[in-house]
């Protein structure tokens, strides 16, 4: 429907604000102070973001429903809505943006006509003579659970589903399914039944200000669309030829309403004949429209167990990092104060400890020093990236309404965030005094994204051959290509000249040209075992907040909490920096100083369990069935697992390296 008579920016606002903050006790001080300033704009600094805008109807002005794309939890495998052999018009899809294509969007016209206020009873679509072998596509789709998704003025088509531990308190989600399975009525025999009647129920909005100047907006607004799915044999009079405007149907009609009958349901198990048909039903709501995603968020997770859990889980954290922050700051204390002391100056050869390494803490690492520049400034890309893309959340940007916005916005700002990659990878390959600039520069641009576009293409093939409308089109990858290699590459360039062309780091202490011998390390020192500990703290912080951001992804549920997802990642960055610190500090004290790659494979190890997370869950929690659909749920977990690993090692990194310079910067070396 687009937006033809736009409301007062209040409204749009409002709806930012309550999707972004559902569970009001769930707002954090931070994400408040950004709502707050956000609503401190003046009126003419707001704009509206596609899709978000209200439109308001006259009685009677057409309402375009759109069809989306069939889904399941069974496949992770989408496909477009007509790729099933539904009553069709001449198709056009509608414009989409760079998200929507890449999560299997295909939003298209359809036969279904609304007017506004104006109830329709049984109208035909179409009629449908199915072969065998489109019956067929019909039942593989009931076996698979496929849900169909309808929209209208932007939002998603939902059916009520009825909550077994508190039937008063029903739930929405999203979508209708494509059929069920059932014992036939006389044979008793399961069979596949399509749902082929479908009740449009529309919920309206009006401003009844008996002062027409003073109502906040004109005609009606769309808040609520939800379906009732029917599955009807339907029969009319063989003696007249049949049509869609003439025929009257005996099954239902504007006299007979229609009814889920076990006798007459619609079998696909054979070629048969399908009539189409639809209801329309008009109601007036008193819910605003800036609350109209309320009934779709509320099914999500719940959100007192969601709150209890973060809650418990944070104070866990909180308190083990208070702890072993003290414990640290005052060894640190204690360690300086005695390095410093003249009297113990001469007695220094004769100890042990951090300060004995201090002509080697800053040599640069033997193993590929190279790489770990490149390593470092893809992480602190990935680290910017997700700072700011939690940032435009908590200001509203990113809320469902405006579909496909969140996936868009990580891949767009990912590839802004290019410069500080170049920058941090040329900062850190010239503190190691490298000479080969180029090759250091174009590893940054090509061997993150390259992994990553390996990996994709490889599951892109997989769709492709399955029919999935999550294949993206050609156009798509095109765009996906230029912003690699015109955008993203460029930007590289840009921050590794900055970073080139700025004087090198001095480090606090020198760095003699012979390095320390290390001597031999008690068993717990192993690097094997700092890094498989290392990891457990930080997972700890995510593992409660993976489990919701794990069922949005592959549940297709909405995650809206945004101001969770920002206090973990303020968690995460502590543990990861504490643990890594702490790890650094015993390493150093028993005088060995290769902490480089040790800082960020400390941190870094978050991503195995990650990734280990990804499986029990798999076995767990989904009901995946298939090899393909197996692959793409591996596929993309082993992305996020590899860009966790690059963010959370860049974060080790920063920490120990500040650490460092901080602790060496702070004694009296001869």
């Amino acid at each position: 429907g687009g937006a033809r008579r736009p409301a007062k920016g209040a409204d749009w606002r409002v709806e930012q604000q309550r999707i972004v903050n559902m569970g009001r006790s769930s707002s954090l001080a931070a994400a408040a102070a950004l709502v707050v300033a956000w609503q401190a704009l003046p009126c003419q600094a707001l704009f509206y973001l596609p899709g978000v805008a209200p439109a308001s109807y006259a009685y009677r002005e057409p309402v375009k429903l759109f069809v989306n794309k069939l889904t399941s939890i069974h496949t992770q495998i989408p496909y477009d809505y007509y790729s099933l052999p539904y009553c069709h018009p001449h198709i056009h899809q509608e414009s989409e943006n760079l998200g929507e294509h890449l999560s299997g969007d295909r939003i298209e016209n359809s036969q279904y006509k609304l007017e506004m206020k104006v109830p329709q009873a049984c109208e035909i679509v179409c009629k449908k003579t199915l072969t065998k072998q489109q019956s067929r596509l019909f039942a593989h789709a009931i076996d698979q659970e496929y849900r169909v998704h309808w929209i209208v003025d932007n939002l998603p088509a939902s059916t009520v589903v009825v909550n077994e531990a508190a039937p008063d308190e029903p739930y929405f989600t999203r979508g209708f399914p494509v059929g069920f399975k059932a014992r036939d009525y006389e044979t008793g025999k399961e069979m596949h039944f399509l749902y082929n009647h479908i009740r449009i129920i529309i919920s309206f909005n009006e401003d009844h200000n008996p002062d027409a100047a003073k109502r906040k907006f004109q005609g009606s607004r769309i808040v609520g669309f939800r379906v009732e799915p029917f599955s009807i044999a339907h029969s009319w009079d063989d003696a007249l030829p049949f049509s869609k405007h003439d025929t009257l149907l005996s099954t239902c009609n504007e006299m007979k309403e229609a009814v889920n009958d076990p006798s007459n349901y619609q079998n696909v198990d054979r070629a048969t004949e399908v009539v189409f048909t639809y209801d329309i039903a008009w109601e007036e709501s008193d819910t605003p429209w800036a609350n109209r995603w309320d009934v779709y968020l509320r099914g999500s997770p719940d959100d007192k167990i969601h709150w209890f859990s973060i809650t418990n889980s944070t104070m866990i954290v909180v308190f083990l990092t208070v702890m072993v922050a003290m414990i640290l700051i005052r060894t640190l204390n204690s360690d300086i104060a005695n390095y410093n002391d003249p009297a113990a100056i001469e007695d220094a050869k004769e100890e042990s400890g951090w300060k004995l390494v201090h002509a080697d803490v800053f040599r640069p690492p033997a193993t590929s020093p190279m790489l770990f520049s490149v390593v470092i400034g893809s992480g602190v890309q990935l680290l910017m990236m997700a700072i700011a893309t939690l940032f435009f959340a908590l200001m509203g940007f990113l809320s469902p309404a405006n579909r496909g916005s969140l996936l868009t916005a990580l891949l767009l700002l990912y590839v802004f965030m290019s410069s500080f990659a170049g920058y941090h990878a040329s900062r850190v390959y010239k503190f190691f005094r490298g000479e080969d600039w180029m090759r250091n520069t174009v590893a940054t641009a090509l061997l993150f994204p390259g992994l990553l576009a390996f990996i994709f293409v490889a599951l892109d093939v997989l769709l492709m051959f399955e029919g999935s409308s999550g294949a993206i089109p050609l156009s798509t990858f095109c765009t996906l290509v230029v912003l690699w290699f015109g955008v993203s590459t460029p930007l590289v360039f840009v921050g590794s000249y900055f970073g080139y062309k700025k004087e090198a780091y001095t480090p606090p202490v020198r760095v003699n040209l012979i390095p320390r011998q290390i001597p031999p390390q008690p068993w717990f020192m192993n690097p094997l075992v700092t890094i498989f500990f290392g990891g457990i703290l930080p997972f700890g912080a995510v593992s409660v907040e993976l489990f919701f951001v794990m069922s949005a992804l592959w549940l297709h549920q909405i995650y809206y909490i945004f101001g969770f997802l920002f206090l973990v990642m303020m968690i995460l960055v502590a543990t990861c920096a504490e643990t890594t610190i702490l790890m650094c500090y015993f390493q150093l004290c028993n005088e060995d100083h290769r902490w480089w790659w040790r800082s960020v494979l400390s941190s870094g190890s978050c991503s195995i369990y990650v990734f280990l997370y990804a499986v029990w869950y798999f076995f767990t929690e989904l009901e995946i069935e298939g090899v393909v659909p197996a692959l793409l749920y591996f596929g993309y977990m082993a992305m996020i697992s590899i860009g966790f690993f690059l963010l959370t090692g860049a974060i080790g990194y920063l920490s120990c390296f500040w650490f460092v310079a901080k602790i060496y910067g702070s004694i009296k070396v001869d």
